[in-house]
């Protein structure tokens, strides 16, 4: 029903290709050559449906023509990037073949001077050929990338147009690009200029599956897209005439005739299969079809004159002339044109005619007849059947048989149940008001009940066009729907206010308003501003309704409600604030943002605009806008004259109180953040500044100044809270290689532009799963400190590492050597967990995810912590030594020292210092970063300062080679990987037993002054590279070599009070099997004050029944100090306590082999083993008393 009859019946068809056409093109002389799969070219005679040429040389199958303006070249290309030229008139081959290129052709065209061929193809090329040598043009190809879809030359030749993902236009004789603009969503498939190269229009795919019209002069897109088809446009022309445009879209089996002047489609072609080409042919009838539209008859006479003329066996032009003089009431003629059309070609288009004819001449049973035989030629379509008999019925109303026609219209609605009830509807409404128009009225509303039901009976907008889809009617009757339209809805109207039904009676009316035209508009205004109440009622009912709506929360219909009040134009500020506010309820903060600035301008003086407009545009994230209207609104407020306005003003808090407390809580974020940090939206390093500013210019950054609220709790925790979740911050950690991204590579730069081999490559992908993820902030050792030019940085970097990966949200792990798939185990034999730098990075971190060489996730885990992953945390547990809860758990300082120290001791860095300085973290320690000062010297501080921090001896307990640094530390880290010295120790029976043999034998006084003399002895220190240990000497009295059975050197060692000893080590340079040792060396015992079996101090706060009992020795660097007096204490407690530390004495310990220096200070000897010591006789107290602290250099 949406197209005349005569077009979508075809007048002829071709028949010859073996396989489908792909490719169409007309001649003014009315030839046609086509191109098909079949690989062939043919020229047709258009009149005859003759053949008259045959072109077989193509070696695939041929999918594109053109033919030149002069009608002497055709060109036609193929599957196989093949081009070939024909001439126009004989159809001979007029050059060899050209490999034009590697893939299909997608397109061809002529110069308008006919000098050049521009071809392009599927393989992203556009070239450009001449058509006197047929070479291809100097100067390099058009690279236009892959799925090139269509190139058109401009009416003037000045610019080529070529279709791709893109719109590119080129300037013809430079081929330097003019303009390149998107065009559609995805992909665009064809082009066509207009006859005067004003306009370009496009051809969209099947995302968007639209016409564009773009301005030739700015590019800019004209007007909203044509709407239409539902799948990819192949292929677009322009008539001669400029005025009509042909759209193919092969999957949806038609083509679409579309009118330039207004853009809608004007008629619909189907095809029994997918038509791929279409072409206009040179004639009159379908600008005779527009003329009728328009109501110029005499136009639509001439126009098919012209083509009779031209043809006098066109019968098709003889029926359309026949509907003209219809129109006209020329029944004379029209009969005549009738006959003679069904004279040359009895045909369906022709008894239609005269059908309509004889009803206007009243000759009533011919014209009965006439229609009966044009249901011969409607092939049984029952679409065509149907508008048949509509167009019978309306031609027997407008001969005066009323009864009949409404007879026929119902059984034709109630007796086809598929076809278009709507159109039956439609028809009957336009005869019921036709019959009715002399009458006072009362049927209107039945009229209009019956025009609202077809509306209403289609899945369509309810505002649409009727006058357009119907234009077959308009064009055979020149019927005027529109003011149809008008007459029976304002009757409608005025029934359904009547009835209460004011609604429906708005949703009437705003339905009027938006289809009036310029000439039904004044008869509108007239009834709607005249002597009725219309207006005025309808306004006061929508205005209470909306309310109540609002009030309920139904935010639809208060829309709808006040939007009709609206309507009618008498709205005031109240109903724009209310309409406002039901917007903000449905989150459409633009519409919401329109209402409210209405508001502020009917009611300037009042906040409520203002306010509504804040909340609307926080809700669009127009955030400054919202500021300045929030600041605004707090004015309005102050300046209220009444003072119940004026006290909301302490509801809210200002933007630079905002601006405050954002800003304090940034830098308590920033503060354990690394100070440069890579943005993964622009790929920018950015400094601190860069990081502030960034947060500033950023939405939630604005969103935050624009919260308002007088709930300072409420606005602290929301800022933190978004502070926190916008300077996330990932670290990667990764080993280094060979090639890796420095601070200098990436400096002012846009990481993701950059050339992606080697550390770039490795950075790209980092930042890229970063912010895919939802980041906004990443960081890489390598690129993100500046290890040169600041030291101090350098400094605060290597200090605050640990700090870093403790409080990011997220580490990656990027193991380089774990190939993609692999099988679990692949993660423990990575050098990742050799390396020194990577301890901190793996138990700093509460978060971690391992990523593969591919960057795909290891064992394909995706889970959001790998460190929850029993599986992995195996792996690193097996590869690493380091208890899995430890490794989840981690915490640093000074506790288990010597086990940290030992998880350490296998690791390797590249640079010895870093030995050192990667374990800063680890203990919590922040000292001075100086590379070039050796491996000793730094491992020294380190170890210096832990045991001047915590007086932890542990780490005193080491096999190896002695440090430069001092002798009681090692020189290398690696003497911490055997494990500590582990001595057998006494259960409380065998305590039991020893204590009661002590209590015997020996005098608990001295067991007591042993116990006191050690409980205030002082921790271990470090001054200047000197270690003060405190320790029980034992005086060396001989030393003498014993070699054993592997001939290593040995010397037995004698000691005041010790057993004789063993001690392998290469440090001491004695030949002699003996030698007598007078104060030369001695043997210690580093205190350790955990043999006091004091309580911890933290259980003691605990305990305050005992809280008196113990007591905290001031410190003290010698034993030789003045005596104290002890804190009274439970005498019985206090002997068991001294007598259990001589059972403990009593037992083998580890020793340190000390050399006394000229200075009397003392070198620690090293050993190759543990040196064990034990005393000849605990109960010898005596033995026991040397206690002191020596100084060990």
């Amino acid at each position: 029903m949406s197209k005349p009859i005569p077009i979508t019946t075809p007048l002829r068809e071709l028949k010859g290709h073996e396989h489908c056409i792909m490719a169409a093109a007309v001649f003014p002389d009315k030839r046609l050559v086509t191109g098909s799969h079949d690989k062939t070219v043919r020229l047709w005679d258009l009149e005859t449906g003759v053949a008259l040429k045959k072109m077989e040389l193509h070696r695939g199958g041929v999918s594109r023509l053109a033919v030149s303006q002069d009608e002497q070249l055709i060109a036609s290309g193929d599957l196989n990037g093949e081009v070939m030229i024909w001439h126009g008139e004989t159809g001979e081959l007029l050059s060899q073949p050209i490999k034009a290129h590697t893939e299909w052709v997608s397109s061809l065209d002529f110069s308008p001077d006919g000098t050049v061929l521009a071809t392009c193809s599927n393989d992203g090329m556009t070239k450009l050929w001449s058509t006197k040598t047929w070479s291809e043009l100097q100067g390099r190809p058009i690279k236009c990338g892959g799925g090139t879809g269509c190139v058109r030359y401009s009416p003037s030749g000045e610019f080529i147009a070529i279709a791709t993902s893109s719109i590119d236009i080129y300037n013809s004789g430079t081929r330097e690009l003019v303009a390149s603009f998107k065009g559609h969503k995805s992909h665009n498939f064809s082009l066509v200029w207009t006859a005067d190269g004003t306009r370009l229009l496009t051809g969209g795919d099947g995302v968007d599956p639209t016409i564009r019209e773009w301005d030739t002069t700015t590019w800019q897109q004209v007007g909203d897209p044509w709407t239409g088809h539902s799948n990819y446009i192949n292929v677009m022309v322009i008539n001669p005439a400029g005025t009509l445009v042909a759209s193919v879209s092969p999957h949806e089996g038609h083509v679409r005739l579309w009118r330039v002047s207004d853009r809608r489609t004007v008629a619909i072609f189907k095809h029994s299969s997918g038509p791929e080409w279409v072409a206009f042919s040179v004639d009159g009838i379908m600008t005779a079809r527009i003329a009728c539209i328009d109501g110029d008859l005499s136009l639509a006479e001439e126009l098919l004159t012209q083509d009779i003329s031209t043809d006098g066996n066109n019968h098709t032009s003889y029926a359309h002339r026949s509907f003209v003089m219809a129109r006209k009431h020329d029944w004379d003629h029209a009969v005549q044109d009738a006959i003679t059309s069904i004279s040359i070609q009895p045909s369906l288009i022709g008894f239609i005619s005269k059908g309509i004819a004889l009803c206007g001449k009243g000759h009533i049973r011919d014209a009965r007849a006439a229609f009966d035989v044009a249901s011969m030629y409607t092939d049984q379509d029952s679409e065509i059947v149907h508008f048949l008999l509509l167009i019978k019925a309306i031609t027997l109303f407008n001969a005066g048989k009323h009864d009949e026609a409404s007879l026929l219209l119902k059984e034709l609605a109630a007796g086809c149940p598929n076809a278009d009830t709507r159109a039956c509807r439609i028809v009957e409404a336009y005869l019921r008001v036709q019959l009715e128009k002399a009458l006072d009225g009362a049927r209107h509303a039945e009229a209009a009940d019956h025009f609202t039901s077809a509306v209403n009976s289609s899945n369509s907008s309810p505002k649409l066009n009727i006058h357009e889809i119907y234009e077959d009617l308009v064009v055979l009757f020149g019927w005027d729907l529109k003011c149809l339209w008008l007459t029976t809805h304002q009757k409608r109207c005025n029934a359904l206010l009547q009835a209460g039904e004011f609604q429906d009676a708005v949703k009437l009316y705003r339905y009027m308003v938006d289809s009036s035209n310029k000439n039904t508009m004044v008869d509108y205004l007239d009834w709607s501003n005249g002597k009725s109440t219309f207006r005025e009622e309808c306004n006061t009912l929508c205005i209470a309704n909306g309310d109540v709506a609002l009030a309920a929360s139904e935010y639809d219909r208060a829309i709808d409600l006040y939007s009709a009040a609206i309507a009618l134009g008498s709205a005031s500020d109240v109903v724009f604030a209310n309409r406002s506010k039901a917007m903000l309820g449905k989150m459409l903060w633009e519409d919401a943002v329109l209402d409210a600035q209405k508001v502020t301008e009917l009611n300037p003086s009042s906040h409520v605009g203002y306010q509504l407009t804040h909340t609307a545009l926080r809700g669009a994230e127009r955030y400054d806008e919202a500021i300045e209207a929030f600041t605004i609104m707090l004015s309005k407020l102050d300046d209220a004259p009444e003072a119940q306005i004026r006290s909301l003003r302490q509801q809210y808090v200002c933007p630079s109180q905002a601006e405050d407390a954002i800003r304090r809580a940034v830098w308590i974020e920033l503060e354990n953040a690394p100070l440069r940090l890579l943005n993964t939206s622009t790929g920018l390093l950015c400094d601190r500044a860069a990081q502030l500013n960034s947060f500033k210019m950023s939405p939630v950054y604005n969103e935050l100044i624009a919260f308002p609220t007088k709930d300072s709790n409420l606005r602290t925790e929301r800022i933190k809270d978004v502070v926190a979740t916008y300077f996330r911050c990932v670290l990667l950690s990764h080993r280094w290689e060979e090639t890796e991204v420095l601070l200098h590579d990436i400096q002012d730069k846009v990481v993701y532009e950059l050339n992606g081999l080697g550390g770039i490559a490795k950075l790209q992908s980092f930042c890229k799963i970063v912010r895919d993820a939802g980041y906004n902030w990443a960081w890489m050792d390598t690129c993100c400190i500046d290890k040169k030019s600041n030291i101090t940085e350098l400094q605060e970097s290597i200090n605050s590492m640990f700090v870093w990966y403790r409080n990011s949200a997220l580490t990656i792990v990027y193991l380089s050597d774990v190939p993609p798939s692999s099988q679990p185990g692949a993660l423990a034999g990575s050098v990742w967990n050799e390396r020194g730098w990577t301890f901190q990075e793996l138990v700093a971190p509460q978060v971690v995810i391992f990523y593969q060489k591919d960057w795909s996730l290891y064992l394909g885990d995706r889970s959001p912590n790998h460190k929850e992953s029993p599986a992995i945390m195996k792996e690193l547990e097996d590869a690493t030594g380091i208890d899995a809860r430890a490794l989840v758990n981690f915490s640093p300082g000074m506790r288990g020292a010597r086990e940290k120290l030992q998880w350490a001791s296998k690791r390797v860095t590249t640079l010895q210092e870093d030995v050192a300085y990667s374990l800063f973290g680890i203990f919590g320690i922040t000292l001075p970063v100086i590379y070039g000062e050796k491996k000793q010297n730094a491992l020294g501080r380190l170890l210096q300062e832990i045991v001047a921090r915590s007086g932890d001896i542990t780490v005193l307990d080491w096999i190896g080679q002695p440090s430069e640094f001092n002798s009681c530390l090692p020189a290398h880290i690696t003497s911490y990987t055997t494990p500590p010295c582990a001595l057998s120790s006494l259960s409380e029976d065998d305590i039991h037993t020893q204590l009661s043999s002590l209590r015997k034998n020996l005098d608990v006084e001295l067991a007591l002054e042993l116990y006191d003399r050690l409980d205030y002895t002082s921790a271990a220190r470090f001054a200047n590279c000197r270690l003060h240990l405190p320790c029980i000497a034992f005086r060396v009295t001989e030393v003498s070599l014993s070699y054993g059975p592997s001939q290593e050197t040995r010397y037995k060692v004698k000691a005041d009070g010790l057993r004789d000893l063993l001690i392998t080590t290469k440090e001491l340079n004695i030949h002699s099997r003996t030698r007598p040792i007078k104060q030369t060396f001695l043997l210690v015992r580093p205190w350790d004050r955990s043999l006091l079996e004091l309580p911890d101090f933290a259980n003691l706060l605990d305990d305050t029944e005992s809280e008196g009992d113990y007591r905290t020795p001031p410190f003290s660097t010698s034993v030789d100090s003045p005596s104290h007096s002890p804190v009274k204490q439970d005498g019985v407690d206090l002997e068991s306590r001294a007598l259990r530390l001589l059972v403990r004495l009593g037992q083998p310990f580890g020793a340190f082999l000390l050399a006394r220096q000229r200075g009397g200070e003392y070198k620690r000897v090293a050993s190759d083993r543990n040196i064990i010591a034990q005393v000849k006789d605990v109960s010898s107290v005596q033995d026991l008393m040397d206690i002191k602290t020596v100084e060990i250099l």
